[in-house]
């Protein structure tokens, strides 16, 4: 299968093989909806041809990931080797919640939703 020019490959493609998605059907997806950007321009055709030195931007869960293509993948293959493919550039989490600074969920003696009595309790507990 030959691509369109050499050192160039399309941006579903590459993000499947970097494993950022799962199917390359949600990839392209992301890209048609124009939610991702290719060195600050918005792009919306996931046939948009990318390469070395390319800067993504794209949302991906919570968290808006920036990352720098340093190779372009033949295969989608194990975690280790779709990690090489790109240089991770996502900014630190200064005042956004990440995972490890989000107050934990308020646990309940039992299971599921709290009683009403429980949710008084709460509410009486609230600064």
């Amino acid at each position: 299968m030959a691509t369109a020019g050499a050192g160039k490959l399309r941006l579903d493609k590459w993000l499947w093989h970097a494993r950022f998605f799962k199917t390359r059907s949600l990839a392209a997806r992301e890209v048609s909806a124009g939610h991702v950007r290719v060195n600050g321009a918005r792009v919306s055709k996931p046939a948009h041809q990318v390469g070395a030195d390319d800067v993504l931007t794209f949302p991906q869960a919570r968290v808006i990931r920036v990352v720098r293509i340093v190779a372009l993948g033949t295969r989608r293959g194990p975690a280790p080797e779709a990690q090489a493919l790109y240089e991770d550039m996502t900014p630190a989490a200064g005042g956004t919640e990440t995972q490890e600074n989000r107050p934990a969920a308020p646990r309940y003696e039992g299971k599921g939703r709290p009683t009403k009595k429980d949710r008084r309790k709460l509410d009486l507990n609230k600064p």
